[in-house]
């Protein structure tokens, strides 16, 4: 019985299906996971957006929040120079989250 056992445990482990399984999880935890995270950590930044805080957008617009609305942010380029954006076009500043 034990003999019959082995040999039906072996052909599970050298079928397709179970090698299927093992690159869906393969691939969820090199890339689904670690990409939920970032997009979890992305949302928590732009949830947090302080007037003052350093960001660049995604059309590379370097500046400073003024203010921040329900869907807009308020970025000031320049002196007296104020771009209206929208919330999910704008990421945390590289050079100052390294600081």
């Amino acid at each position: 019985m034990s003999i019959l056992l082995n040999s039906s445990v072996a052909q599970f482990l050298g079928s397709p299906i179970f090698m299927f399984i093992i690159i869906i999880l393969i691939m969820y935890f090199m890339m689904i996971r670690p990409q939920r995270k970032r997009q979890k950590e992305l949302e928590a930044f732009r949830n947090g957006l302080q007037p003052g805080q350093e960001v660049v957008t995604s059309g590379g617009i370097y500046g400073k929040v003024k203010s921040v609305d329900a869907n807009i942010v308020n970025i000031e380029v320049a002196h007296g120079v104020v771009l209206r954006i929208d919330k999910s076009a704008v990421f945390a500043n590289p050079v100052s989250a390294q600081q």
